[in-house]
């Protein structure tokens, strides 16, 4: 059974518990060729393809939010694109297993037409294939609503986590809610998600990057945690949760990583200096896990830390 979130905690009062107790771990930069003098960042998780891990990357100039996700394999230490794989004009990419399938998603973005650097909207879009070269889209999110990830569950459903923004005075919070196909994906359903409560504070937010079904049927979630300070100087932290889909209660969350745990480096813009964006984790035999995180909207790192969702398996 989970402990229950009963109230939400600020960014700062769960950095202070991550400091309190957190174990050393330092994170380590992926190389990534092939793509000119284009940043690749906010990446995912490695998958299997074709016999082979690959890594879905958003690939963009420093200057611009106009951006192409690539598929990358791992050629003598270094990630190139993938020959011959597709590449989509989205941000943001993510994957899922889901009945039998691959399901792949990003963030489709609207330009202003007059001004190609001002977004206007944006949504998250699903494509689903036996693999990367078969992807076809089969369904689209709300408008304005990213960070929509599917898993699917023990008793034979999809679990889908939601996003919504400005919502019961919050900024952004977590909505979850099950459906039993693909087909059954639609704007309407991911609008009439059930809200997770007392998981950030109204003047912070936070989102789903990636669900992962626990063996004991529980979901563990990988997400992020945000809050904004004067000048609009953001900070994201890497963090996880359990969930139960059963009762529809989710633990408290805890914080997995900050800046300070991986090299120095460039950033896109000041602003975004101290931004971390779990794209994925891979969980390991040995207690911990490999997380694979954007690093200040820039650059593509890993880490090695304890399993965060070890604890919701007991």
């Amino acid at each position: 059974m989970l402990a229950p979130t009963e109230q939400a905690k600020s960014c700062e009062t769960l950095l202070n518990e991550f400091r309190r107790d957190r174990k050393p771990a330092f994170g380590e930069k992926l190389i990534f060729s092939g793509v000119g003098t284009r940043d690749v960042y906010n990446i995912s998780a490695p998958f299997p393809d074709g016999g082979e891990p690959v890594i879905a990357g958003r690939v963009e100039d420093r200057d611009s939010e106009a951006s192409e996700v690539m598929f990358f394999v791992n050629r003598r230490g270094e990630w190139v694109p993938r020959p011959g794989a597709p590449v989509f004009r989205l941000q943001d990419p993510f994957f899922a297993f889901v009945q039998g399938e691959l399901v792949f998603g990003g963030v489709e973005v609207y330009f202003d037409g007059n001004d190609p650097h001002f977004v206007t909207s944006w949504r998250t879009v699903f494509y689903r294939g036996k693999d990367i070269a078969g992807l076809k889209p089969f369904a689209k999110g709300p408008l304005t609503m990213k960070d929509i990830r599917l898993v699917d569950l023990r008793n034979g459903k999809i679990g889908v986590f939601t996003r919504p923004m400005m919502v019961d005075g919050a900024r952004a919070l977590i909505g979850y809610v099950e459906i039993a196909d693909l087909s059954e994906l639609t704007e309407q359903v991911i609008d009439d998600a059930e809200l997770l409560r007392h998981q950030f504070l109204p003047e912070e937010w936070g989102g789903a990057n990636e669900a992962h079904l626990l063996g004991n049927g529980m979901v563990g979630v990988l997400g992020h945690i945000a809050w904004m300070e004067n000048n609009n100087i953001r900070h994201y932290y890497p963090m996880a949760f359990g969930f139960d889909p059963a009762t529809r209660q989710s633990s408290p969350l805890k914080l997995l990583a900050e800046r300070s745990m991986f090299p120095e480096g460039p950033a896109k813009r000041p602003d975004l200096q101290d931004v971390l964006f779990s794209g994925g984790l891979v969980r390991m035999e040995d207690g911990n896990a490999c997380m694979y995180t954007g690093v200040s909207d820039a650059e593509s790192h890993t880490i090695v830390i304890e399993d965060p969702f070890l604890e919701y398996e007991k």
